[in-house]
Order: structure tokens, then C-alpha cells, then sequence
């Protein structure tokens, strides 16, 4: 395992906490489709969030969210949309993304940014 890999791993083990310690029900990890991954699918309330972690050293010079360009959210959104028909979801999607920065003494900050996109067919070309 590269230790890129194992900086990722962990942040998704620090957004899981988070989002159960938030109420959310983790449903699955590291979902994977022909066209995607998604890290995190949780439900909470009417919602069902596909949530994309982004993790980095605290000195990182781009924001996660800017990593989440338009290829890889036209990939979660497809993969989600697989998910929902093989799952017969009936819960309103959410793409989230969280935002988590590691410090040198093992610390860490995250942020949450709930709809940090949307299904849009006409911006996204999917169907």
C-alpha cells in the first residue's frame, strides 16, 4: 500500500466517525461500479449521501473540493445512479464532499460541504 493510499484510508475512517457521531447511518464503504467508486453512502433522514473524501496534509496548496472536478463528480454521479436501481432507493440523493486536513502532531480539521454538487443532466451529459 502506497502511503498516499494510507492517508486516504484513514481520512475515510475520521469522515466515517464524523458522520455517525452526526447521525448518519453508514450503509456501505468504498462502493465500486464499472464507472466509479464512492467512498462513504450513508442515509440520513429523507437522504441518502454519496460522499467523496478528500484528505490532505495540513500544507496542501488546493482545496479538496477543487479536486472534485467535473470528470470525477460525472463518475460518482453515475456510479450513485447504479446504486440507486440496484438498491431500489427511494431516499433523496445528496453528493457531499468532506474536507479533511492532517497535521503534523495527528491532528486533524474537517469540513462537511453538504450538496457540494448536483444531477444536472444538461451540465453532465450522463443520459
Amino acid at each position: 500500500m502506497t502511503k498516499q493510499k494510507d492517508v486516504g484510508n484513514h481520512g475515510e475512517q475520521i469522515a466515517c466517525k464524523y458522520l455517525e457521531d452526526n447521525g448518519y447511518v453508514i450503509v456501505q464503504k468504498n462502493y465500486y461500479e464499472s464507472c466509479g467508486e464512492i467512498d462513504i453512502i450513508a442515509r440520513s433522514g429523507r437522504f441518502i449521501v454519496f460522499a467523496e473524501v478528500k484528505t490532505r496534509k495540513y500544507y496542501a496548496k488546493i482545496r479538496d473540493i477543487m479536486s472534485v472536478n467535473i470528470s470525477k463528480r460525472k463518475k460518482i454521479i453515475k456510479t450513485a445512479y447504479k446504486y440507486i436501481i440496484k438498491n431500489n432507493c427511494k431516499l433523496q440523493p445528496r453528493f457531499d464532499v468532506i474536507e479533511i486536513s492532517l497535521k503534523n502532531d495527528g491532528s486533524h480539521s474537517l469540513q462537511h460541504i453538504q450538496n457540494a454538487f448536483m444531477l444536472e443532466d444538461r451540465d453532465y451529459g450522463l443520459f
